[in-house]
C-alpha cells in the first residue's frame, strides 16, 4: 500500500511537471530567439538616420563601426545616376535575398553559415532602398536557453523527489497502524491476550484499532469467566469426594480397597489442580527451562502398576517396554500421567474384557515416543475420533482425552496419530519433541525419523 501510494505520487508528479516544463522550455527558447533578433532590429534602425542623411562610405564606416561589430553589420547601397553600387561591412547574405528585400520593402531573414542576417530596408535621401543586414549568430539565439533548460530540470527532479518524500510520509501515516492492527491479531491469534493496537492514524484505521481492542478485552473477559466457571464446578465436586473418600477409608484392607482409596485421593489431587490453574490462568502443559520436565518410563511404570490391578479383574494381558532407564520427557508429570490415564481409560472404557494392551517408551535423538496399543476393534475413523468434543462414535466417547493428549504433544512441538496396531487393534503414537520448537498447528505434520518410526513397527509379544 505505502509503495503503490508512491507510484502513484511519482506517476502523477512526473506528469504535471512534464505538462508544465515542456511548454515552458519551447516559449524559453523563442524568447532567446526574439531577444536575439529584437537586438538587431535595434541595431539595424541606429543606421537609418545616417543612411537618410548621406551616402558617404567613409561616413557610412564610421556610423557602422559605431553601432556595432564590424563583421556583424553591413550596409548595401544600389547604384544611382553616375554613382556605383556600395557595400559597406562584411555582408554574409546572398545577393538575391537583398534584392528581393529592397524589392518587397519590408524586412526579411536570410538563413547563412553560423546563424541568420536580418535584412532591414531604410529609404535613402535620394530615393531609392539601401538593405542594412545584421549578423545574428546561433550562439546568440540559443543564448541562456540551454541553462534555463537545467533549471527547469532540476526543479522537475526536486519537485518529484518532493512528491516521493510527502507519499513516503503519508503511506507511513496510513500503512503503520495497519501493520500493528495485523501484529496485534497475530499475538491474540498466538495467544498473547495482552496484544493491543494503538489507537491512531486515518479515521478508519482508528475505528478497527477500537474494534480490535474492544475485541481482545471482551476475549480476555470471555477466558476469565470460563476459568471461573470451570473452577466453579471443579469445585462443587469436593463435596461428592469427601463422602466417596469417608466410603472408601470404611471399606477395610485389601488390594481392592487400597486401590480404591488411591483413586479416591488421585481424583482428589485432580480436582485441585484443576481449580489451581483455573485460578492462576497460567497454562500447566509443557514444562519449561533447563531440566525440567519428568521420567517418562517412571510416569508409565507408575501408572501400569495402578491400572494392571484392574486388569488382573479383568483378565487382560498387558505389556510394558522401554522403562528400564530413565527417559527425560519436557512435559509435567502430572499432565503425562493425566495423559496415559486417558489412553489407558479409553482401552478399558471401549474394548471388551479380556482384550490385551501395551504401553512402550522409545527415547530418540530428539523425541520421546509413547505408543499405547490395545488388541480391541479398533477405530473406524481415526481423524474423526481426535476431533474434540466428537470421539469415535461408540457410546460415552467425546474426544476429550484424546485432546488432552494431542494438546500435550503439540505444546512440545510435537503430534498424536491414531493407527492399527501391531496387535491387531488401536495404536495411539505420542510424539514429544526434545528440540524446544515451538508447538505445531493443528493438522500440520511433524517429520519423523524412520528408524524411530519403524522401531514401533516390528511385531511385539505379550507376556
Amino acid at each position: 500500500m505505502r509503495w503503490a501510494l508512491v507510484k502513484v505520487c511519482v506517476a502523477v508528479t512526473t506528469m504535471v511537471v512534464v505538462a508544465f516544463a515542456v511548454p515552458l522550455g519551447l516559449v524559453i527558447k523563442e524568447m532567446a530567439r526574439d531577444r536575439a533578433f529584437s537586438n538587431a532590429e535595434r541595431e539595424a534602425a541606429a543606421i537609418a538616420p545616417a543612411l537618410s542623411i548621406t551616402t558617404d562610405r567613409d561616413e557610412l564606416e564610421k556610423v557602422v563601426a559605431s553601432a556595432g561589430p564590424g563583421d556583424a553589420m553591413a550596409v548595401h547601397i544600389p547604384a544611382g545616376e553616375g554613382t556605383k553600387a556600395v557595400d559597406i561591412g562584411s555582408g554574409r547574405a546572398p545577393a538575391k535575398d537583398i534584392a528581393t528585400t529592397r524589392r518587397l520593402g519590408r524586412a526579411s531573414m536570410a538563413e547563412v553559415p553560423g546563424g541568420s542576417a536580418l535584412l532591414q530596408p531604410t529609404a535613402l535621401s535620394s530615393g531609392d532602398i539601401a538593405v542594412v543586414e545584421v549578423y545574428v549568430p546561433e550562439s546568440e539565439v540559443s543564448n541562456g536557453v540551454a541553462t534555463a533548460w537545467a533549471v527547469l530540470a532540476a526543479v522537475g527532479v526536486a519537485l518529484v523527489v518532493g512528491s516521493v518524500a510527502v507519499a513516503d510520509r503519508l503511506g507511513v501515516r496510513m500503512v503503520q497502524p495497519a501493520q500493528r492492527l495485523v501484529e496485534g491479531a497475530h499475538e491474540l491469534g498466538e495467544g498473547r491476550l495482552a496484544a493491543r493496537v494503538p489507537e491512531e492514524g486515518p479515521t478508519e484505521l482508528r475505528l478497527a484499532a477500537v474494534a480490535f481492542n474492544s475485541m481482545a478485552d471482551q476475549v480476555v473477559q470471555l477466558l476469565a469467566n470460563e476459568r471461573e466457571l470451570a473452577a466453579d464446578l471443579s469445585h462443587r465436586l469436593r463435596t461428592p469426594l469427601t463422602v466417596l473418600r469417608l466410603n472408601a477409608a470404611s471399606l477395610g484392607d485389601g488390594p481392592a480397597a487400597e486401590q480404591t482409596r488411591a483413586a479416591v485421593a488421585q481424583l482428589e489431587r485432580e480436582v485441585d489442580t484443576i481449580i489451581r490453574t483455573a485460578r492462576e490462568a497460567k497454562p500447566q502443559t509443557a514444562a519449561a527451562g533447563p531440566g525440567a520436565g519428568c521420567d517418562a518410563a517412571e510416569v508409565v511404570r507408575e501408572r501400569m502398576e495402578f491400572w494392571s490391578a484392574l486388569a488382573e479383574d479383568e483378565g487382560r494381558k498387558w505389556r510394558v517396554a522401554g522403562v528400564d532407564r530413565p527417559v527425560r520427557t519436557p512435559v509435567a508429570q502430572a499432565d503425562l500421567a493425566a495423559a496415559l490415564d486417558a489412553l489407558l481409560g479409553n482401552v478399558f472404557r471401549h474394548t471388551p474384557e479380556g482384550t490385551a494392551f501395551a504401553v512402550d517408551v522409545h527415547n530418540g535423538e530428539d523425541a520421546v515416543i509413547v505408543l499405547v496399543s490395545d488388541a480391541g476393534p479398533g477405530i473406524l475413523d481415526p481423524q474423526a475420533a481426535m476431533a474434540r468434543g466428537r470421539g469415535s462414535g461408540s457410546a460415552g466417547s467425546t474426544g476429550l482425552g484424546l485432546d488432552i493428549v494431542r494438546r500435550l504433544a503439540e505444546s512440545t512441538g510435537g503430534d498424536v496419530r491414531i493407527g492399527s496396531s501391531v496387535l491387531g487393534g488401536t495404536e495411539v503414537r505420542i510424539w514429544f519433541q526434545l528440540d524446544g520448537r515451538a508447538p505445531v498447528r493443528r493438522g500440520h505434520r511433524v517429520r519423523r525419523r524412520r528408524a524411530l518410526v519403524s522401531a514401533f513397527n516390528r511385531p511385539r509379544s505379550l507376556p
